[in-house]
């Protein structure tokens, strides 16, 4: 059975982990309203998707 002959530093151990992290989301545009979504989902803001109306998305309430 393998043993490690010495212990593995702090340092050198967080050099191993550097490339396991989350990434952000890539976001694009909505062709119809401009906001920013999720690639290949329904506008949570306008409700098109591909120059189609998907869902229809009841308008917000304004904050007094």
């Amino acid at each position: 059975m393998a043993v490690p002959k010495k212990k593995t530093s702090k340092s050198r151990r967080d050099k191993r982990r550097t490339h396991k992290k989350l990434s952000l989301p890539t976001l694009s545009r909505c062709s119809h309203c401009g906001q920013p979504k999720l690639s290949h989902r329904v506008c949570p803001n306008c409700g098109y998707y591909r120059e189609k109306m998907v869902i229809a998305v009841k308008e917000k309430k304004a904050k007094k």
